[in-house]
């Protein structure tokens, strides 16, 4: 619903956001059955679209509090099967993997590109890194794992789904290369060169934006950026200006 406010509204967006929170209120919710404002309230809201009688309520003290209660139960046992619901569908696509104490595997990461939106992802980037030595294991789908200094400051407690198995083989060792992450297991991918430059035009305004081409990528997987952006965090890309790559 905020994605299509977004795209209609353009930048005064967030000037509509009263609207948005009421449409959200009062909307059928398929989880609770009912529609959040009359889950909260007990009747739904009055508007110009659906009008209907309000009615009147002789529900006083504990009436009143065992009408609520009811109604918290209910809500309860809804979202209970809703979760469940959800629950099956994703066990479908669960594998069960279970490791012992010593077993050694990666650790998934998810590149990302330090700028103000996520660009594009290089399929040469790398997904994985370690093998990294079990520890212990903590309660039953997360596993403690022996880190490098490089990465101490890392929690290093993690689900299942981010480790894959590693098997062995003395004949395809290698040394990894050594990637920088944070504190979100993310790695920033560097700028190589300018591929194009192109001028846009927002309303009465003009923005300059550049085609970069990240470390790992291929040239189609370039991606067009702000020129002010990649000016400020890679200057030395526009040391030789308006020669571009073909």
């Amino acid at each position: 619903m905020l994605r299509d406010c977004i795209l209609e509204l353009g930048g005064s967006w967030y000037a509509y956001l009263p609207l948005a929170e009421f449409a959200y209120n009062n909307s059928f919710q398929s989880s609770i059955q009912i529609a959040p404002c009359e889950a909260l309230y007990g009747r739904r809201c009055r508007s110009p679209i659906g009008r209907f009688e309000a009615g009147e309520t002789n529900l006083w003290g504990p009436d009143l509090v065992q009408e609520a209660m009811d109604k918290v139960q209910l809500i309860r046992q809804r979202l209970l099967t809703a979760q469940s619901r959800q629950k099956s569908y994703a066990d479908k696509r669960r594998r069960g993997l279970v490791f012992t104490i010593g077993d050694k595997v990666f650790l998934q990461v998810s590149p990302m590109k330090c700028l103000m939106r996520f660009g594009k992802r290089g399929k040469l980037s790398p997904r994985i890194i370690g093998p990294h030595e079990i520890l212990d294991r903590v309660g039953a789908v997360a596993y403690r794992l022996e880190l490098p200094l490089a990465l101490s400051f890392i929690h290093p407690v993690f689900h299942v789904s981010m480790l894959r198995k590693y098997i062995s083989d003395s004949y395809q060792a290698f040394e990894a290369p050594v990637t920088s992450l944070d504190e979100k297991l993310s790695y920033e991918e560097e700028a190589m060169t300018i591929v194009d430059r192109q001028v846009r035009k927002l309303r009465s305004k003009e923005i300059v934006f550049v085609k970069v081409l990240w470390r790992n990528n291929t040239i189609e997987e370039s991606t067009w950026e702000v020129e002010k952006d990649i000016q400020a965090k890679y200057p030395y890309l526009f040391q030789s200006r308006g020669r571009y790559l073909n």
